[in-house]
């Protein structure tokens, strides 16, 4: 898979890194390791930030930047890693999806950064463009129906959007069945040195997936 940045997400987001994790994987119910591990984190993540604070994480800061050089208002459209975040700190309930799904989010806590996680072979062609939304684009949201996109970051297949690091599509999404993962880390700032983070999310693939064959690119 090979990641094209377009140019008015150049122009908006000049600092921003793409890191791309593709890798042959398991999936299955969240592990009761992985749950234990996702709630440690979230009690580190309680006693570091306070609610004012999360927004001010370098990451989350460069990622909400980008929105509104795009056109785009973060406080209505939060970047997935700040509404973990929020709901962390504010000492709501952690929900597991499976283990794909929650060593992702185990990943963006961490690091600040918005992780997108499509399933491979679901994926249109070998090629994903990170463009600007349109007005009036169809994206159907995970879990929450249509999103309006216009003037936020969106990755697209030949089909169309499959991620914004608001929301991923129900069309790409991790399921039971995925065995091929691609995991696009939207580094619009950087907060957790990359190195880091890619160690983290490669150690919890393999420890959690079973992961295999990993590819990581990185696109600038």
């Amino acid at each position: 898979m090979e990641i094209k940045i377009e140019d008015i997400v150049r122009n908006a987001a000049p600092d921003l890194q793409v890191v791309t994790i593709e890798a042959n994987v398991t999936n299955h119910p969240t592990t009761p390791k992985l749950k234990e591990e996702f709630l440690a984190l979230g009690e580190e993540i309680k006693r570091r930030y306070t609610m004012p604070d999360i927004n001010k994480r370098p990451a989350i800061a460069a990622t909400r930047a980008a929105y509104k050089a795009l056109g785009k208002e973060p406080n209505r459209y939060r970047p997935s890693s700040e509404a973990l975040c929020r709901r962390i700190v504010k000492g709501m309930e952690l929900y597991f999806i499976s283990d794909l799904v929650d060593l992702i989010n185990v990943v963006s806590v961490a690091s600040g950064y918005s992780i997108g996680g499509f399933d491979a072979d679901k994926i249109a062609g070998d090629t994903l463009s990170l463009g600007a939304g349109r007005e009036g684009e169809d994206f159907e949201a995970i879990g929450r129906g249509q999103l309006n996109i216009a003037c936020m970051p969106v990755y697209r297949d030949e089909v169309g959007g499959v991620g914004t690091p608001t929301s991923d599509n129900e069309r790409t999404k991790l399921s039971d069945d995925t065995r091929r993962l691609l995991m696009c880390i939207n580094v619009y700032g950087e907060e957790m040195p990359v190195d880091d983070t890619v160690a983290l999310a490669t150690r919890l693939l393999e420890e959690y997936c079973s992961a295999t064959d990993i590819k990581v690119t990185t696109y600038r």
